[in-house]
C-alpha cells in the first residue's frame, strides 16, 4: 500500500513496517545528515533523563538499527531492543551492539512481567497503531520503580518558528529523501505527525497507563520532545 495516503489500523501496520523494511540500509546516514547529528545528541539527552547506567535493563522499543541500544549498552545497562521490521534488526545486528534484539510487536511485547528497569523509544510513536495499549506494556514490562523516555518529533506552536521549521521538515526533508532513498517514506515521515496527539494528551495517556511523575520537555524551540514517567515502587 501507498504510504502518501497516511494508512490507519492494520493498513498503517504492515505499510510502515514494509516502509522501515526498505529504508534501513541508509536510515542512519540520512538521520545524521537531515538532523546534522541532532539526533544522536537528542537520544543522549533522553537517556540522560532516566539516568541509564550500571546495573539498570533496558527496553529499547522500536529500537530500529540500534541507535539508543549502542548509547545504553555503551553506560554499562544490559540491552534488550525489539523492533517489527526485520532489515532494521539486521542492521542493528551488523553493528555488533552489546544488546540482543527481538522482531515483536509492541502492542504484545515478548517481554515477562518486570523485566526491565528502564524502557526508551526514538522517534516511533507516531509509526504505532494505537498509543495506549503500547503504553500499557511498557508499564507492564517495567518493574516497580523503573523508568520511561519517550523520545519524539514535534512542531514548534510560534508562528515564526512553525514556518520555517515546516518548510525544512515538509519540504528539504522529502526532496532530499527521496533523492538519497526512498521518495515515498520520506514524503510520510513528516506527514505522520498528524497521527500524534498533543503533549498534554500523551502526558495523559501516559498517567492512564499507570506511570507517575509524568513530565514534558521540548527540544530545539518545539521541535522535538521528551516525555519522561515512573511506574510507583
Amino acid at each position: 500500500m501507498a504510504l502518501d495516503a497516511l494508512p490507519s489500523g492494520t493498513d498503517k501496520r504492515a505499510a510502515v513496517r514494509a516502509m522501515f523494511d526498505r529504508i534501513a540500509p541508509r536510515y542512519d546516514g540520512l538521520n545524521r545528515l537531515l538532523t546534522a547529528g541532532l539526533d544522536q545528541r537528542w537520544r543522549r539527552f533522553a537517556i540522560d533523563s532516566v539516568r541509564v547506567g550500571t546495573g539498570d535493563v533496558v527496553l529499547d522499543l522500536a529500537c530500529g538499527t540500534g541507535d539508543l541500544a549502542e548509547q545504553c549498552a555503551a553506560r554499562g545497562a544490559r540491552v534488550v531492543g525489539v523492533d517489527f521490521a526485520g532489515e532494521m534488526l539486521r542492521g542493528a545486528r551488523r553493528r555488533a551492539v552489546r544488546a540482543d534484539f527481538l522482531q515483536g510487536d509492541a502492542a504484545r511485547l515478548p517481554l515477562r512481567d518486570a523485566t526491565a528497569t528502564v524502557a526508551v523509544c526514538g522517534f516511533a510513536l507516531r509509526n504505532f497503531v494505537e498509543l495506549p495499549p503500547v503504553f500499557t506494556e511498557l508499564e507492564r514490562v517495567l518493574a516497580p520503580g523503573g523508568r520511561v523516555a519517550l523520545l519524539e518529533v514535534d512542531r514548534p506552536r510560534a508562528r515564526v518558528l512553525r514556518t520555517g521549521h515546516s518548510f525544512y521538515f515538509d519540504r528539504v526533508v522529502p526532496l532530499i529523501g527521496g533523492l538519497l532513498s526512498d521518495r515515498s517514506a520520506y514524503a510520510y515521515l513528516p506527514r505522520s505527525t498528524v497521527y500524534l496527539p498533543p503533549g498534554e494528551e500523551l502526558c495523559a495517556l501516559l498517567g492512564k497507563a499507570g506511570f507517575t511523575a509524568v513530565q514534558r520537555r521540548e527540544l530545539l524551540l518545539g521541535s522535538a520532545q521528551i516525555l519522561t514517567g515512573e511506574v510507583p515502587r
